[in-house]
């Protein structure tokens, strides 16, 4: 079975309270069960993981990471500023998806940039939960790592 990292960074720990007109309905719980069904079906084994610290989020990452295929992650607003953990995704040799429930670019200037991204294969933003099953199939469809690449 292939293994997905999926992390969440800062107040996502809050969804289905917070800002419902921006994040919708969905609770972190619900993202986390829906990816781990698909993941299910689809051979992979999907291991979560959610900090409001950056260096919770990388810590973990760097444990984690040479025993996993590829990463799933929305960084929240450290996707804006953080080049640690941007560097610390890269780092990874892993395939990265950044996923964003909202669209950045249509909302508030200082969230147009995204730094993370520069260090992800493919940006889903704007789906809600759709974007995160989107991007499960995305990295569903690469090539294994071979286990020296590990």
């Amino acid at each position: 079975m292939r293994r997905l990292l999926l992390m969440h960074g800062p107040n996502l720990n809050r969804l289905g309270r917070r800002d419902r007109s921006v994040y919708g309905d969905v609770t972190l719980a619900e993202i986390v069960e829906a990816l781990a069904v698909r993941g299910r079906e689809r051979g992979w084994e999907v291991v979560a993981f959610q900090s409001n610290h950056e260096g919770q989020l990388i810590d973990w990452l760097q444990a984690q990471a040479a025993g996993a295929d590829a990463i799933i992650v929305n960084p929240g607003g450290l996707s804006h500023y953080s080049v640690s953990l941007r560097d610390a995704l890269e780092d990874t040799r892993r395939p990265v998806v950044e996923v964003h429930l909202s669209n950045p670019s249509l909302r508030e200037p200082f969230r147009h940039s995204l730094v993370t991204a520069t260090a992800a294969a493919r940006v889903i933003a704007g789906k809600g939960l759709e974007g995160y099953l989107e991007a499960l199939e995305y990295v569903a469809g690469l090539s294994p790592v071979e286990e020296n690449d590990r």
